[in-house]
């Protein structure tokens, strides 16, 4: 059986709680479940001792049983210093979109058809001095 210990959605509309279980991850997300393991309330400030409760010594029996965590519930766990920190790469996170890499760009063209003229006429410029020096 594919162990998965994930969130499992409760509360109302617009007031989201989560309960922390293990689960078979073929069941639905707020199905069937085999043990609750600790609630995480999202609407409390992340400060709260409130907002993510954990069975530590059950979560660890589950993970020495093979269940995976999902990537949320590894962090929660990472920052129970449950698991250790993993490194993760979002290399998407730091580039610009598609519109955003258009206007630059445009605003490059712009400068270097502005740069270019500008050099030219300060070579121009001293010319017409030394002639009306003349």
């Amino acid at each position: 059986m594919a162990m998965k210990i994930r969130l499992a959605r409760g509360g109302s509309k617009k007031r989201p709680f989560y309960r922390i279980v293990a689960a078979d991850s073929r069941m639905p997300r707020d199905g069937r479940y085999i043990e609750k393991l600790g609630t995480y309330n999202p609407l409390l400030a992340k400060d709260s001792e409130e907002r993510v409760k954990m069975n530590v010594e059950r979560i660890q029996y589950w993970l020495g049983q093979g269940a995976q965590p999902t990537d949320r519930i590894a962090r929660m766990l990472e920052a129970a210093d449950v698991l250790p920190k993993k490194e993760r790469a979002n290399l998407k996170k730091g580039e610009p979109g598609k519109k955003a890499k258009e206007r630059a760009e445009e605003k490059a063209a712009k400068v270097a058809a502005a740069a270019a003229p500008a050099e030219e006429a300060p070579a121009e410029a001293p010319a017409e001095e030394e002639a009306a020096a003349e």
